[in-house]
């Protein structure tokens, strides 16, 4: 899967960006704040419907802009190839593929992309929300039913707690339908997580033994959010004094959490951030795998300020890997990485949100 052509406007420091891609690795020079993150934001977009920096959605929007607009051309593995948009004006956002009008869920099925950036280190030390993200993306990437599952147990969620704060009597009558359909997909959810965890097992695993060997084995732990010899709806009925005087529900898929431990060491407070972020990479990396296996073509990969992330060792040997999956890489820099120097990428540069091809 590679994007031949990108096309960007009115996205932070953007203004109207184009540039054609190479099939391989391509790299973004420029000083800090030139635009080259936005560049790399705006390919994250098209497969997630949301952006890997923090903040508010409006800070998206250029500076005296009203909206933002995302083309691209993406050819798949199989000789396919799809036109692509992302639009924004206001707080509604619009998706096309091949010019007609889509939901979102639909833009995001059509790509892959995977991130490697300054804040990856919150997927191991951040909250359990990063985590959940990672885990469903992928799991939406292999199962087609994922998202009606998902959105069926949003539903039934965001009922029930619009109950628990309404300040209605305990009654099953009003309960109970909601507390059916949560469990319901929530069982699902759970199953098809485990399923997809027990794909990324080995490939992580291998990656963090390449890069972190120091460590020693490594262990992936999973909670599904609520006890395991429990059934949820009994579960959700027995806490339901509890919730309402929390407002909230307090168990359930959305709950969930997983974590990774080593044998040297078993607590993530045990890691540094060096050792956060590799082992975030590892992550990375295994889902990438993972896609490639079930799609037969690798996902595009961003590599954000690499050589301030990595150190040359670790530089050289992601590239080698990448190089040897025939991935398509859109990576930044203040300068040419010393791993990529013998390599020929094809480079731009980035100034004042504008990119001029110069290799």
């Amino acid at each position: 899967m590679r994007f031949d052509k990108l096309r960007v406007a009115g996205l932070r420091c953007l203004g109207d960006t184009e540039l054609t891609l190479d099939s391989g690795i391509n790299v973004l020079v420029g000083d800090n704040g030139a635009g080259k993150t936005s560049i790399l934001e705006a390919v994250f977009l098209l497969s997630h419907a949301r952006s890997f920096r923090s903040g508010a959605k409006e800070a998206l929007l250029q500076r005296g802009a009203s909206q933002l607009s995302i083309f691209a051309e993406l050819s798949h593995g199989d000789d396919r190839k799809s036109r692509l948009g992302l639009g924004r004006e206001g707080s509604r956002w619009e998706a096309k593929v091949d010019g007609n009008r889509v939901s979102l869920g639909q833009l995001v099925g059509e790509c892959a992309v995977v991130c490697f950036e300054p804040g990856s280190h919150a997927l191991i030390a951040g909250v359990a929300e990063e985590r959940r993200r990672y885990l469903d993306w992928g799991v939406f990437h292999v199962e087609h039913e994922f998202l009606s599952h998902w959105r069926r147990y949003q539903r039934a969620l965001k009922q029930r707690n619009s109950l628990l704060r309404s300040g209605t009597v305990n009654s099953d009558q009003l309960f109970s339908p909601w507390e059916g359909e949560l469990a319901h997909a929530a069982q699902w959810l759970d199953h098809h997580r485990r399923v997809y965890l027990d794909m990324l097992r080995p490939r992580m695993f291998a990656r963090a033994k390449s890069l972190l060997p120091e460590l020693g084995e490594m262990e992936l732990r999973y909670r599904r959010g609520w006890p395991e010899e429990q059934d949820l709806v009994r579960q959700l009925r027995d806490q339901r004094g509890r919730d309402l005087a929390r407002g909230h529900t307090a168990v359930g898929a959305h709950r969930a959490d997983w974590a990774i431990a080593f044998e040297r060491a078993p607590q993530r407070e045990h890691l540094s951030r060096g050792q956060e972020k590799l082992t975030a990479l590892a992550c990375m990396l295994a889902q990438a795998e993972v896609y490639a296996e079930q799609w037969g073509e690798w996902p595009i990969v961003c590599l954000d300020d690499l050589a301030s992330e990595l150190d040359q060792v670790h530089q050289a040997a992601v590239v080698a890997q990448l190089m040897d999956a025939r991935a398509q890489v859109l990576l930044t820099g203040t300068e040419l990485p010393v791993a990529l120097q013998s390599i020929s990428p094809v480079v731009f540069h980035v100034e004042q949100g504008r990119l001029t091809r110069l290799l």
